[in-house]
């Protein structure tokens, strides 16, 4: 009698992440993100000197009204003519508007119509850039979630460094040099972005506007794990994004001083990056259900805020809630790369933002609102139950709960140059 020996096929080795594509495409973020950083730092530096506070608001709901209004239809171009050809263009105009900007400042004292005028092109080319900025990531890396991970760690960097360098720059130079420096970074990016070449992507779509943006609508409406997801975030903005960014500087801030919520913001970055590190080795099953689990982890953020402990456990609590925070935003970018087809992909993307975006902006405006009823540790309480319950409501969604991972698929069709 002879035994047999059932052999298995080696595990095929993981597709390499650090090709050329993929480097210039991390670099045009790194440095694209360090720019969006540092612009609301200038903006608020540089304008409140002159127009004070409610100057930097002016110029700063400018920006946020013409990103949020702009942003179907950039979708809609990027599906049109091309992710990359949207993103270098758009790189454009802010390399034009920030630059006009530094100009005005090395002259003398700029007029508050161009502050506004440049504002409103800089927040319809980032309305124009960010749709493909998800699109992107399946063009140029053949697996999506590690390139997710390491872009969330970018991303982590660029949110602490950016506003620190724009700080520095503002106490060692003057105006104008920080936004020359602003229009540099979108200035390489575009260079970096430009040099891709070969993409594989879907064949462009052909019809007109209008019919487009129906398209990506019944694209986002046919999928009820995002809609819902969507639906569920617009309460996470209300209540939690919304309310615990100017009440944690200002609680920490009274209380400890502005250096001690800058080692908080630092923790939270920390927290960031192990966070996106963690989803780069982690391939759950069902990845929007991992990612729902792993979010009750931000529980701590409001939750050590309202409870005001001595700064180490409040470090404590905001890397564990960077940690979570990441682990989920790879999950999702993820799952949305791989569930929805390339040709629709950004107008899809577009719609799940303006989603996202218009839930934190209304929570944003509605801080002072919900002063006037209650205490600021009051309010960070009920921003902790919120949590709580989106993650619940995350994983009591059957669509959300049950979606599985898919392989990622490389975009058949015409070929970028």
């Amino acid at each position: 009698m002879t035994a047999t020996v059932e052999r298995t096929a080696p595990a095929a080795p993981a597709p390499r992440l650090w090709t050329t594509t993929f480097t210039l495409y991390f670099g045009a973020r790194v440095v694209s993100l360090f720019g969006d950083a540092m612009m609301p730092v200038a903006a608020a530096l540089a304008v409140g000197r002159i127009y004070g506070i409610s100057g930097v608001g002016y110029v700063m709901a400018v920006w946020t009204g013409s990103f949020v209004l702009f942003l179907l239809a950039g979708g809609v171009l990027a599906d049109k003519v091309g992710a990359r050809t949207m993103m270098v263009a758009a790189d454009a105009v802010r390399v034009l508007a920030q630059g006009a900007v530094a100009v005005a400042f090395f002259l003398g004292t700029p007029p508050m119509w161009l502050l506004l005028a440049t504002s409103l092109l800089a927040g319809i080319a980032t309305a124009m850039f960010q749709p493909g900025v998800n699109g992107m990531v399946p063009l140029v890396a053949s697996d999506p979630q590690r390139a997710n991970g390491v872009l969330k760690i970018a991303d982590a960097g660029a949110q602490v460094a950016g506003p620190a360098l724009a700080g520095m720059l503002m106490v060692l130079t003057s105006a104008g040099v920080v936004y020359t420096v602003d229009a540099a970074t979108f200035l390489l990016s575009g260079l970096l972005l430009a040099l891709i070449r070969g993409l594989p992507a879907a064949a462009r779509v052909k019809s007109a506007f209008l019919p487009d943006l129906r398209e990506g609508w019944r694209e986002f409406r046919a999928r009820s794990w995002m809609w819902s997801v969507i639906i569920i975030w617009v309460f996470f903005g209300l209540f939690v994004f919304g309310p615990s960014v100017p009440l944690g500087s200002r609680l920490v801030g009274e209380r400890l001083g502005d250096a001690a919520y800058g080692w908080v913001m630092a923790s939270l970055g920390l927290g960031t990056v192990v966070g996106g590190l963690t989803a780069m080795l982690l391939r759950p099953a069902r990845p929007l259900a991992a990612g729902g689990i792993a979010l009750f982890g931000f529980t701590f953020v409001p939750l050590t805020l309202a409870l005001q402990p001595a700064l180490p456990l409040l470090m404590a609590g905001h890397l564990v809630g960077g940690c979570a925070w990441a682990f989920w935003s790879v999950m999702w970018a993820t799952s949305v790369q791989t569930q929805v087809p390339y040709a629709v992909l950004n107008r899809v993307t577009a719609y799940e933002m303006a989603g996202s975006v218009a839930g934190i902006a209304a929570g944003q405006a509605l801080v002072g609102a919900y002063l006037l009823i209650l205490a600021p540790r009051d309010l960070l309480l009920v921003s902790t139950a919120t949590t709580v319950a989106v993650c619940l409501a995350l994983l009591l969604t059957r669509p959300v709960r049950s979606l599985r991972a898919v392989p990622a698929k490389t975009p058949a069709g015409d070929v970028q140059v």
